[in-house]
């Protein structure tokens, strides 16, 4: 069965390390702070100017001036720090940035990432990705593993604009978790549930699959 959004989330985490700072991007992303794994120090970053994102909010915790990139409402753990976004991009192009985790509409057998724009659609700025994607060297991509049509949107090349060119090494879709290199997909897990087979079908580009692909564990 197909992974729920919180799920990737899940997985995605498991890929932290203690005292990690890590860029959680606009979407699916974001949810990984609710899944750091007890004991263990992230410092979870924020283009807008935060240092130290927490778990989102509850209810009765919530604070209209504490926002992410993605305008949501977030808490900040002990020991955050607030500075300007100039400041706060300045981190991300220094490569001072451990992980980074974003979303996007497709990859490729290249490890190159379009995220940012459809052609014809609405388009309110490309954000931050693209200093993300060329300032950080370990990157993850969230992503369905197929649109509602069921076309694959991992491919042989981008179709969309590029955000960055050969710069996934890993992407975590609602079907399997991938490693990119040599020209191909790697299949390393699948969600539980789901067949080899059917992650075969609804790949585009050029996948490698070994003789054992065990289930993803949480």
């Amino acid at each position: 069965m197909a992974l729920s959004r919180e799920q990737l989330a899940q997985r995605v985490a498991k890929e932290l390390k203690d005292g990690y700072y890590v860029n959680l991007g606009i979407g699916i992303p974001t949810l990984v702070a609710n899944y750091i794994p007890e004991g263990m120090e992230v410092m979870l970053q924020s283009e807008n100017g935060l240092l130290g994102m927490g778990e989102f909010p509850t209810e009765d915790a919530i604070d209209p001036d504490l926002i992410n990139a993605g305008k949501q409402t977030v808490t900040a753990v002990k020991g955050a720090s607030f500075f300007s976004s100039a400041e706060s991009f300045a981190m991300i192009r220094g490569g001072h940035v451990d992980l980074t985790v974003l979303g996007a509409f497709e990859v490729d057998v290249n490890g190159s990432i379009a995220s940012w724009m459809i052609p014809g659609k609405l388009i309110k700025g490309m954000g931050g990705a693209m200093d993300l994607v060329a300032g950080a060297e370990n990157i993850i991509v969230t992503m369905m593993h197929a649109d509602k049509y069921g076309n694959s949107k991992l491919l042989p090349v981008c179709e969309l604009p590029l955000t960055g060119y050969g710069c996934i090494k890993r992407v975590v879709t609602d079907l399997a978790f991938i490693e990119i290199k040599d020209g191909a997909f790697h299949l390393l897990e699948r969600a539980p549930g789901v067949s080899v087979e059917e992650i075969v079908s609804k790949t585009a580009g050029k996948l490698i699959v070994p003789e054992h692909v065990p289930e993803m564990v949480f």
